[in-house]
């Protein structure tokens, strides 16, 4: 019999440790559980879980973009662990799958409200409420603080593009613009208005390709990462790469937009636009010279276009030549509408994001926290970070360390405990299970919470702009 190599009996070992912790929650936890499940008007489900000793505190939750035609049940929490961790508290969990798939901010909305009016007439009253999601459903968080701030005691934003709506897809439009103007402006592909969605990637999608077998190529690929802010760091597994290593730093965001954030630019855009009326995004009057100065990649691009041999300027130029996009108003309208910001917070808000993370970028807190100081209600923010690549790509342990943050909060009237060190203490103090990313990990992941201060968001939209 062959023998297993340590590693493969280290992961061996990490699952079974996972399933036997598992067993317990699940013992635990649904013991006495109550399940509600059902229907709104719009289609949207609901799900809501109540333990036998419900504590009085409920957490509604609000998911991640689902994209259209792909299945989308209802969830009340982000992670196994979390949810297990939660209902064994005590807590009760609720939450909706949205009317429709897509950037359907709208429904989000007005369905999670519906699932709290659901609670009060299925279970009773909660004596607190917390909003939390994660992604777009972070965007979704605050979107429900801010809106409807009598229903809830706080807010929970997990990687979210709290940026708000219109400020996001601006930056994925520049991104887009930028692609299209300096590697494939001849060949029919749609920045917007797209008309074939699918076919329109197919082509962005092979220019890509073609464009990384070049230098010059390459350098073209890292100006229009460096428009949104790609952070060149994808394996959450890995250290994140030196800042002059612009050869890995393009490798790694060359292999990003390929993934989610073309579909974003080139298909899912056409998603928004039927919902929106028209085109939501512009860059009318932006200076492509200004905002790439304003980037995080800045050195990089500098780099990689002194190596192959090509003008910068020129490329600037191009771009700062090229006829502009203009916004469709009422769309622009819907989109401010579901949703930006204005700043004013009424109840506490925390919010927690991986440094490295190449869809909602960490730039997305920047503007956040700018709004609401310009509001004067930072006492009731804090933000913390976690340094790791990608989006979204927490333990179970940091979020259960960023949940009992906040209850503190609450309990307590003040924050405390939030310094990177007392976080990432109290994550290691819970089982070694819960650091582990997601079943079968290679490794866990120690605690990663830092102290952080994120960049300029380059394309800040909020309320009072609207």
């Amino acid at each position: 019999m062959k023998s297993l190599d340590i590693s493969t009996m280290a992961l061996r070992v990490s699952i079974l440790t996972f399933l036997t912790v598992l067993a317990v929650l699940q013992s635990s936890a649904q013991e006495g559980l109550k399940t509600y499940t059902g229907a709104f008007a719009d289609d949207a489900t609901y799900l809501i879980e109540v333990p036998q000793s419900w504590n009085g505190t409920l957490f509604l939750y609000s998911h991640a973009y689902a994209a259209p035609g792909v299945p989308n049940p209802a969830p009340d929490t982000g992670d196994l662990l979390t949810r297990l961790y939660l209902l064994s508290g005590g807590y009760a969990l609720a939450g909706s799958s949205y009317a429709s798939s897509g950037w359907d901010v709208q429904d989000a909305l007005n369905d999670q409200i519906a699932v709290l009016d659901k609670f009060n007439q299925l279970v009773g009253h909660p004596d607190r409420t917390i909003a939390w999601g994660t992604s777009m459903g972070g965007l979704i968080t605050a979107g429900l603080a801010q809106n409807f701030p009598e229903r809830f005691s706080a807010g929970l934003s997990f990687c979210g593009p709290v940026a708000g709506s219109v400020g996001l897809w601006n930056e994925f439009l520049d991104s887009a613009f930028a692609f299209k103007t300096l590697l494939g402006s001849n060949l029919g592909l749609q920045v917007v208005n797209i008309t074939d969605p699918f076919g329109n990637l197919g082509i962005a999608e092979q220019l890509l390709s073609d464009a990384q077998g070049s230098p010059q190529g390459r350098a073209r690929i890292a100006l229009a990462a460096a428009l949104f802010d790609s952070s060149g760091w994808l394996d959450q597994f890995s250290p994140q790469p030196d800042p002059n290593d612009y050869a890995t730093l393009e490798a790694n965001q060359f292999a990003s937009l390929q993934g989610f954030p073309f579909q974003l630019f080139f298909t899912l855009r056409a998603e928004l636009e039927s919902r929106a009326g028209g085109n939501p995004s512009w860059n009318t009057n932006v200076d492509y010279r200004k905002q790439l100065e304003l980037s995080v990649d800045y050195a990089e691009v500098k780099g990689l276009y002194q190596m192959a041999g090509l003008s910068l300027d020129a490329d600037l130029r191009a771009l700062n030549n090229t006829a502009r996009i203009a916004a469709d108003p009422a769309a622009v309208s819907y989109l401010s509408q579901n949703i930006v910001m204005n700043g004013h917070l009424k109840v506490p808000v925390l919010t927690v994001h991986t440094t490295g993370d190449d869809i909602a970028t960490v730039q997305n807190e920047e503007a956040y926290a700018a709004v609401v100081h310009k509001a004067k209600d930072d006492s009731l923010l804090r933000q913390t970070f976690v340094h790791r690549a990608g989006h979204c790509n927490f333990t179970s342990a940091e979020a259960i360390i960023a949940v009992q943050a906040l209850l503190r909060r609450l309990d307590t009237g003040q924050w405390h405990g939030l310094a990177p060190q007392e976080l990432n203490n109290d994550a290691s103090n819970l089982p070694r299970v819960y650091n582990f990313q997601y079943v079968g990990a290679p490794q866990p992941s120690a605690p990663a919470f830092v102290e952080y201060t994120p960049a300029t968001f380059q394309r800040p939209f909020d309320a009072s702009q609207h």
